[in-house]
Formats: C-alpha cells, structure tokens, sequence
C-alpha cells in the first residue's frame, strides 16, 4: 500500500489508477478528494491496526487513545472525499452504489465506536471498531481480490471493477460479523463458568 501511495508523489496524474482517470482530472473536487484520500488513508489503516493489540491497550493506554483519534480524524476527513471519490466510480451505478454504501457505512461504524465508549460500553465499542476496521481494510481485499480473479479468468475491466468494489468491503464485513459473534458467545460461556 505505502509504496502504491508514494508513487503518485509529487501529485503525479500520469500512473497507476489515474491512467483511468483521465476524464476527471480536470474536475477539480475530484482530484483534490483522490489526492486527499490517497495520502491521508495510510494513517487509518496503521492507527487502526494499533487498536486491536491487547498489549497497547494494556499497557499503553494513553497511546491507544491518540492512535484511536488519528483513526477516527482520518475516517471523519475521508467521508467527504470517498463520497466524491464514490460518486465519479468506474464501473457504472453498480460500483458508484458499492463504493457510496461503503463509505457510509465506515463513518457510522467508526461514529457508533465514538459514541459506544463515550457512554463506557467498552464491549459495544469494540464490535463497532472490529466493523469499521473491517471496512478500512477495504482498500487492501480491493487489490487482493483483483488479483485472485484475473490470476483464474480474464474478464473486461468494467465488469472486474463493478465486482471488486462489492468484493473488496462485502467479505471484510462478513467476516467482522462472524469474528463479533464468536466473540460474544466466548463471552457469555465465560459468564456462565463464573456463574456456576
């Protein structure tokens, strides 16, 4: 991911997935969300990652904190830029309804984690950040499942790209839901060992 961020410095339009892009470029709007949201979104996938080490949490209380507001900033500033980002999607209405459903739903998890342990639900909390997590880490199953798919059949890249932008967060949040479930039923058999 840092090294497909890097290469569009200094705001390069000529590489990569602006070659695609070369309609929008003079959409101002655009390209100030494109540049935003590439070189702001590495903050979110690092500091979020941090949160989900007991060790930090642990030990470290203060430097869970500061890494979970870098991470909420960074989803709060990159709403606005994604919804643009959204709205211009290749891929025809299908990718734009993906991409648009994703972004929003990653501000409301990340907003519903904000609230969850400003009211001490430390619990609720964590399933909320497990889901925007799970929706942050869209910008990596995107590229992964690009490549499974063309790796097995060659398919035009319209139709890919309306696929993968299903794909890329569809399974991550599956997967969340899955992790949160098991989560809370280890919960409550440990409950009950202690009841008992």
């Amino acid at each position: 991911m840092l090294i497909g961020i890097i290469r569009y410095y200094p705001l390069r339009d000529d590489i990569g997935f602006l070659q695609f892009k070369q309609e929008y470029l003079d959409i101002l709007p655009w390209k100030i969300a494109f540049y935003t949201h590439v070189f702001t979104i590495i903050f979110a996938l690092l500091a979020g990652f941090t949160q989900f080490s007991t060790t930090i949490l642990a030990k470290h209380k203060r430097l869970h904190r500061i890494m979970g507001k870098i991470y909420v900033y960074d989803i709060f500033l990159n709403f606005p830029v994604a919804f643009v980002m959204g709205i211009y999607a290749n891929g025809l209405l299908p990718t734009k309804m993906a991409f648009i459903l994703l972004d929003c739903l990653w501000v409301w998890f990340t907003y519903r984690a904000v609230v969850e342990i400003k009211s001490g639900h430390v619990s609720r909390h964590k399933e909320f950040m497990i889901r925007s997590y799970a929706l942050t880490l869209s910008a990596v199953s995107l590229r992964f499942w690009k490549i499974v798919i063309l790796s097995f059949v060659q398919v035009d890249p319209l139709p890919l790209y309306m696929i993968n932008a299903w794909l890329g967060f569809v399974p991550n949040l599956l997967f969340a839901e899955w992790l949160i479930r098991k989560r809370r039923r280890k919960l409550t058999f440990k409950a009950n060992i202690v009841q008992d």
